[in-house]
C-alpha cells in the first residue's frame, strides 16, 4: 500500500541524490581550476575543460532539484491527505515526463561516455589535449549515468506507487 512515508522517502532520497550532485559538481569544479591553472600540461588543459563543463552542469542541476523537493514532498503529502485529486492531476503527469526524460538522458550520457572513451582512445598518443578532454568526458558521464540509473529505478517505483494509490481512491 502506498503510503505518505513512501512519498517522504522518495523525496528526501532525491534530496540526498542531489546534494551529492551538488558536492560531485563543485569538486569537479575546484579540480577543473586546479588542473588549468597548475597543472598546465596539454592533458590536464583538456581534462579541466570536461571537468568544469560538466560540473558546472552537475552543480547546477543538483542545486535546482535540491531546491524543489521539499517544495514537492510536502505538496504531495497534502496531496494524498486533503486534496487526492492533485495526484492524478498533477505528480502523475509531472512523473510521466520525468521518467520519459530518463530515457533521453540515459541515451546522451552513453553517447558522451562512448565520445570521451573515443577521444581518449583515438588522441591517446597524439593529442594529449583531446585525450585528457575525452577521457573527463567519460568519467563525468559514467558518474552522471550511474546516479540517473538509481534515480530512475527510484522514480519508476515511486510513479507506479502513485498509480496504485489513486486507482484505488475510485
Amino acid at each position: 500500500m502506498f503510503s505518505k512515508t513512501d512519498i517522504e522517502t522518495y523525496f528526501n532520497a532525491e534530496k540526498s541524490e542531489s546534494l551529492l550532485f551538488i558536492i560531485v559538481g563543485v569538486t569537479a569544479i575546484i579540480l577543473a581550476l586546479v588542473f588549468f591553472f597548475y597543472l598546465k600540461t596539454n592533458w590536464y588543459k583538456g581534462f579541466a575543460i570536461a571537468l568544469l563543463a560538466i560540473g558546472l552542469f552537475q552543480f547546477v542541476v543538483g542545486f535546482t532539484v535540491y531546491k524543489k523537493c521539499d517544495q514537492y514532498r510536502i505538496r504531495n503529502v497534502y496531496a494524498y491527505d486533503m486534496v487526492h485529486e492533485d495526484l492524478r492531476t498533477k505528480e502523475i503527469p509531472r512523473m510521466e515526463r520525468v521518467n520519459k526524460n530518463f530515457v533521453f538522458y540515459r541515451y546522451t550520457e552513453i553517447v558522451l561516455l562512448l565520445a570521451g572513451l573515443g577521444l581518449f582512445f583515438y588522441f591517446k598518443t597524439d593529442d594529449a589535449f583531446c585525450a585528457g578532454l575525452g577521457i573527463a568526458l567519460a568519467i563525468q558521464a559514467a558518474i552522471i549515468l550511474a546516479a540517473d540509473v538509481v534515480a530512475e529505478k527510484r522514480a519508476h517505483q515511486y510513479s507506479r506507487g502513485l498509480q496504485s494509490y489513486v486507482a484505488e481512491l475510485k
